[in-house]
């Protein structure tokens, strides 16, 4: 069979998109005049970022220097640690990867961290050298550093994919050494759906990848996660723009337009079958993924509601990493509270909300969970640890025993002489120390347990200031550890305001909570009586800033007179000061809400 499916896999900039132009110019998939720089990103947030964000597939005509012609499958995949998740679904529609390094940088986290997961998922990896044509470049070091890495000598393609050289070999070597698809025409119809996005008027295209069996329009087919059965309207190719077909056969990569309105049917790593025949048993499919990072987002107009619920719900099937479920909160009416992998993946997620479908959101302080142990008020129930992953969620101070937080293990890799800058600020992020491994005479690996709540917010930014952007950085969850964590509440006025709470370390609450009492004050209009911004912690205020009230010139009227008509203006004015006080109520601007973020973050 003269298929091949493959991906790309490499450390965030060391060219993936780079490599996937060049293969596609090789191939003529794309006309010259179509053609642009990193075709595959065509998100405006990717081209922007210089980032991938979403792994793409491309179906790839390709005539050998056997004679041979080839379908060649390429899935492009991201490099950030937050979009480990779609790497992992791009693998297991693959048969092999090309393990892609940059010659001046050499072997990085996510090179380590994609490297191992493709070994493990028992795919044929070719490692391949890109940017040999810069000046400061070191192919025969990062080739060492590679083997280390793979703990297998395997000779090294040497490449550079900005100008075309080495290109044509590499996919040479696809070809020979990347074993066929395996699979059976004969046996009765079996897929993966890897990837899925709804289209307004064709409703959701299903990206999959046939493992037996053909599928073809009118055959009718069925889900086997929840049983449901469709006609299949439309079947075609990714070129990487939906190119109409009569089928997709075994071993081939393609969509599928089922006529599916509703965008709850699809999930991912679900096997489709024919109606009416019976399998043996559904695809492995896809681990279910575990959010770390939770935030609430809430529609600045609240009549924006429904469409966010629709936003949320066609963003999901594109991108099933994340998850959601509504919420409400007293200061900003209904929203939704989702779980993300990582900052950067939250951040991206907001802004095409905001772009893609034009909704103005106000997003809360992202938090990780907690496992909270908290007294009963009940004799015949026993103590047990709830997860909460809403700071307003938190049983009362009184009734927690023992907070629980997540910690990872974490992998930096970075040349030696930063390792002082960089050891200091995984102490003050609470790290654990566990070992040091050096990959060459000048790079080492340092392995450390970190909690989440550290390096979700500013730990990368940090990370890569201290080491002047030398470092990389990967995770991966490890377990929960009892910690000194408290809640910290935010009142205006007396009253608390649920959206501005988070949790901290019990040694970082007194100067966070200063920090936010003084943003907040400069953010609150003044109103015309005073206002208290307190910061709580266990019952007790252990910061507070005044916001003044407005004053009107209640004299500006009297020109002259006696000095009793004054006293008597003054004192109206401070009774109705005083009743607006006991009876008003505080509005708070949506920077404030931003603000918090932009604190946590440390900037």
């Amino acid at each position: 069979m003269n298929i091949r499916n493959f991906c790309i896999i490499a450390h965030i900039d060391h060219g993936k998109s780079t490599l996937a132009d060049r293969f596609i110019q090789i191939t003529n998939t794309v006309p010259d005049r179509q053609m642009k720089e990193q075709f595959l990103d065509g998100m405006e947030l990717e081209r922007e970022r210089g980032i991938t964000i979403k792994a793409k597939a491309v179906r790839m005509l390709y005539r050998s220097g056997d004679g041979e012609d080839y379908i060649l499958n390429l899935i492009d995949t991201p490099g950030h640690v937050d979009f480990s998740y779609e790497v992992s679904r791009a693998m297991a529609a693959c048969e092999g990867a090309i393990l892609l390094v940059d010659a001046s940088q050499g072997v990085e986290a996510q090179t380590l961290a994609h490297g191992h997961l493709a070994q493990t998922l028992g795919l044929k990896i070719i490692p391949v050298i890109n940017k040999i044509d810069l000046e400061h470049a070191d192919p025969d070091a990062t080739e060492e550093q590679i083997w280390e890495v793979l703990k297998n000598p395997v000779e090294a393609s040497r490449i550079s994919a900005k100008d075309g050289r080495g290109a044509r070999e590499v996919l040479e070597r696809v070809i020979k050494e990347i074993p066929p698809p395996v699979g059976s025409a004969e046996r009765p119809l079996k897929a993966l759906v890897f990837d899925s996005f709804y289209d307004v008027y064709k409703g959701v295209v299903i990206y999959t990848r046939i493992v037996d069996g053909a599928v073809y329009a009118g055959k009718y087919i069925s889900f086997s996660s929840k049983g449901t059965s469709y006609k299949v309207e439309e079947v075609g190719y990714l070129t990487p723009k939906l190119i109409k077909g009569d089928s997709i056969k075994t071993g081939e990569v393609g969509y599928i337009i089922a006529g599916i309105r509703d965008i709850h049917e699809i999930k991912m790593g679900d096997t489709i079958y024919e109606k009416g025949t019976t399998i043996d048993a559904p695809l492995p499919g896809y681990k279910d993924v575990n959010p770390v990072v939770f935030a609430g987002f809430y529609p600045v107009n609240t009549t924006d509601y429904t469409a966010l619920k629709t936003a949320i719900g066609k963003l999901n099937l594109t991108d099933s990493s994340f998850n959601f479920q509504g919420e409400t909160s007293k200061a900003l009416g209904f929203g939704f509270r989702l779980g993300f992998m990582g900052l950067l993946h939250l951040d991206i997620i907001r802004e095409r909300i905001e772009r893609e479908f034009d909704i103005p959101l106000i997003a809360t302080n992202p938090n990780v969970i907690y496992k909270v142990l908290a007294k009963t008020h009940s004799s015949s129930k026993e103590s047990r640890y709830i997860e909460v992953t809403n700071p307003a969620d938190f049983p009362h101070y009184g009734d927690v025993m023992d907070i629980m937080e997540p910690f990872v293990l974490a992998n930096i890799i970075a040349p030696l002489p930063y390792m002082e800058g960089i050891m200091n600020l995984l102490k003050e992020k609470r790290g654990e120390h566990i070992k040091i491994e050096y990959i060459s005479t000048t790079r080492v690996i340092v392995e450390y347990y970190l909690p989440l709540s550290e390096i979700i917010l500013d730990f990368y930014d940090k990370l890569k200031s201290v080491s002047r952007g030398y470092a990389s950085f990967d995770y991966e969850p490890h377990e929960y550890r009892s910690s000194d964590m408290v809640k910290i509440e935010i009142l205006l006025h007396g009253e608390s305001v649920d959206a501005l709470s988070f949790i901290t370390h019990r040694s970082r609450s007194l100067a966070n909570s200063r920090q936010i009492c003084e943003k907040l004050k400069g953010l609150i209009p003044r109103h015309m009586f005073e206002i208290a911004v307190q910061a709580q912690v266990g019952g007790k205020i252990i910061a507070r800033e005044t916001i003044g009230a407005q004053r009107k010139d209640v004299l500006a009227k009297c020109y002259g007179g006696d000095i009793t008509r004054k006293r008597k203006l003054l004192e109206a004015q401070k009774e109705g000061k005083r009743k607006m006080k006991l009876m008003g109520s505080v509005e708070i601007p949506q920077e404030a809400f931003m603000s918090l973020l932009k604190i946590s973050q440390g900037k």
